[in-house]
């Protein structure tokens, strides 16, 4: 990789998904900071880049056919720069493996129902002026239930001791997850009410790249 990659980000779980990641696999990026909070996110040169107007968003000048690549979404975003950059496999597996489609298959439940159950807790725990009690208890319940599932998700992973969700490694399903188990403090959540997936996520937090990856933007 020649040019570095620009990341549009703000310091949210999805923005550190795609800065931890980038940080993980040793890429060359710059950083555009897009407050959220004025907005930007929602500015006429953003939505150029994103027609949805969230963050984060990659531009990759080296994409091999032709213009540079824009994209979003977080799913994505991972699965793109895994695909063009780990070509020795340290945190993702070949395409066509079944582990290659058991990483896909905890990704996508990670960006479908981890997030977005996760996020509208965020809303009616933190952000809402009126308190709902309804929906606190509905997403803040779902939350809960959906780290259950990675609970069991790890403990089936008995033969490499329950430390990565797929197989023998970590990969972008772990760091997806990582960007908002990070966060579970905000709602006064425990990860480590969950034995393996307390483990887990120590395990993570620890890692230099991480560390890094979670002061994008500083």
């Amino acid at each position: 990789m020649s040019l570095p990659i620009k990341l549009y980000t703000f310091g949210t779980p999805n923005g550190h998904k795609a800065s931890i990641i980038l940080e993980v696999l040793g890429l060359k990026y710059d950083t555009v900071v897009v407050d959220i909070t004025k907005n930007e996110s929602k500015s006429d040169w953003f939505e150029k880049l994103n027609p949805n107007g969230r963050i984060p968003t990659i531009e990759d000048p080296n994409f091999k056919d032709g213009p540079p690549l824009i994209l979003s979404q977080t799913g994505a975003i991972l699965q793109y720069l895994v695909d063009t950059y780990d070509k020795e496999h340290k945190f993702s597996y070949p395409f066509g493996t079944k582990n290659y489609y058991k990483t896909l298959e905890y990704l996508i439940f990670q960006v479908s129902e981890n997030g977005p159950i996760q996020g509208q807790a965020n809303h009616f725990v933190i952000y809402a002026k009126e308190k709902h009690p309804y929906a606190i208890n509905r997403y803040l319940t779902d939350t809960k239930r959906i780290y259950g599932v990675y609970e069991d998700i790890l403990s089936r992973n008995k033969e490499n001791d329950s430390k990565f969700l797929v197989g023998d490694r970590l990969t972008i399903a772990d760091f997806a997850l990582f960007g908002w188990a990070n966060r579970l403090v905000n709602l006064n959540i425990d990860i480590h009410d969950w034995p393996l997936l307390g483990k887990w996520y120590d395990a993570i937090k620890e890692i230099p790249a991480v560390q890094k990856g979670l002061k994008v933007p500083s």
